[in-house]
């Protein structure tokens, strides 16, 4: 999926939401683990009820290696199942030397057909070139994370007085284009949102932290979107897991609802 076609699904579903499927088997509803696939007739409800409000999903691999084999096959099957208008993300969080980057790039686009993929830009350019090389492929890029941990390294000052992230958002913007590189953002960092949107003013932006992890959508939004849209604002537990019960597909797809109205007031605003 291109820059273009991106823009134009969240103008048309008036939407910029990301659903996180960070599927877990402990969590699920019970009652989908007599079920031959459970993990994918879990993601498959859950995609059913949202599909209408979400322009993008993002399945967190690791829940999906930690099961080996089957659940490698669950997120191929779930991948499948998406229609072929929405935004995929792998959120892998790769970032190795060339030819293993060139290797995880061929997996995740050529074998499992994902549009983009989440990587860490410490090991430098060419660990993370290898996968801008990909038409309508995207390299979503780790800059400023909404975990406590991430104070650790990506707020320290360098001698040129930058920060550790903004000097990933300088030197990057050097290896890609608006047209294939993303960036991550913490919803929880409002403080330096509005300066990070100034440094990349066209740049999609994966912003994670919303719902459970108190992000603020209608700050994010003020100073996140753009003539394009601009942002993908994703939220997995407090969408997926919102109900444990039978009715937890009919549940997600009403908070799904919930936010994409927000957002499309948010939308209308901007316009």
């Amino acid at each position: 999926m291109n820059y273009q076609e991106l823009s134009e699904q969240i103008k048309s579903k008036s939407s910029y939401l990301c659903v996180g499927l960070d599927t877990d088997l402990k969590k699920i509803p019970k009652h989908l683990l007599k079920e031959k696939d459970p993990i994918f007739e879990f993601n498959k409800q859950i995609i059913d009820a949202t599909i209408d409000y979400a322009v993008a999903y993002k399945p967190n691999i690791a829940f999906y290696e930690a099961l080996g084999i089957k659940g490698w096959e669950s997120l191929q099957k779930t991948i499948e199942y998406l229609p072929k208008d929405v935004f995929t993300i792998a959120d892998a969080k790769r970032g190795d030397i060339g030819n293993t980057s060139n290797m995880y790039a061929k997996a995740f686009f050529e074998q499992m057909n994902f549009d983009s993929i989440t990587v860490a830009p410490y090991m430098g350019s060419d660990s993370v070139e290898p996968f801008l090389e990909f038409e309508d492929k995207w390299v979503i890029l780790l800059a400023l994370t909404s975990n406590e941990g991430g104070k650790d390294f990506q707020f320290e000052e360098l001698k040129s007085g930058e920060k550790v992230y903004q000097k990933v958002l300088e030197v990057s913007q050097k290896w890609g284009t608006k047209e294939n590189l993303m960036y991550v953002v913490g919803a929880t960092r409002s403080k330096e949102f509005q300066e990070i949107r100034k440094s990349v003013p066209s740049h999609f932006l994966l912003v994670p932290g919303v719902g459970a992890q108190g992000g603020n959508l209608e700050e994010l939004s003020k100073y996140g979107l753009n003539e394009n849209g601009g942002l993908l604002v994703n939220s997995s537990r407090g969408i997926i897991y919102a109900s444990s019960g039978e009715d937890f597909a009919k549940v997600a797809g009403e908070k799904a609802k919930g936010i994409q109205e927000d957002m499309k007031g948010y939308l209308d605003q901007f316009s």
